[in-house]
């Protein structure tokens, strides 16, 4: 139970950063869309506003009904994988994932989203059982922390000094 409750909200971080992180004022959503234009996909104001939503109702499905939940967030994440590897394929482009930076796309992202679909899928699949409440903090400190450093992924690739598309 406490991996179900870990992938939860590690999902549910991430899920809601991203959404919170495009919609935080209008030029981030102005660029959010314009980055989904230059990756190529048409019609972009229409299809920005629906990852939006699909990316607070999946935050939503994790906390009221997680099974639905865990499959609408690995739908989503790999859906997101694809534009990503198709648009490396094309010679790149940037991710706004979360708003406020625009990254290269790289094959990181492709190794965090897959990171990501694992827990919806490792999610789906645990098994149920009784919780105690110092179990269930810990999975969920473990998971808010690790949420967190998945959002900052970019960031820490460049306070490190990672370079290129790797």
């Amino acid at each position: 139970m406490y991996v179900e409750i870990g992938c939860r909200v590690l999902l549910g971080t991430v899920l809601l950063a991203a959404a919170i992180g495009k919609v935080t004022g209008r030029a981030a959503y102005r660029e959010f869309t314009r980055s989904v234009r230059d990756l190529g996909y048409r019609p972009a104001g229409p299809l920005a506003a629906a990852v939006v939503a699909a990316e607070f109702t999946a935050v939503v499905l994790l906390a009221v009904f997680p099974p639905v939940g865990f499959g609408v967030s690995a739908a989503l994440l790999l859906a997101f994988t694809v534009a990503i590897a198709t648009n490396l394929r094309r010679g790149g482009g940037t991710c706004r994932c979360f708003g406020r930076t625009a990254a290269p796309l790289g094959r990181h992202h492709l190794w965090r989203n897959a990171f990501l679909v694992g827990c919806a899928v490792t999610g789906a699949l645990a098994p149920s059982g009784p919780v105690r409440p110092d179990g269930a903090v810990l999975a969920v400190a473990g998971a808010l922390l690790t949420g967190v450093l998945v959002v900052m992924l970019d960031d820490l690739r460049y306070l490190f000094g990672a370079t290129g598309r790797t």
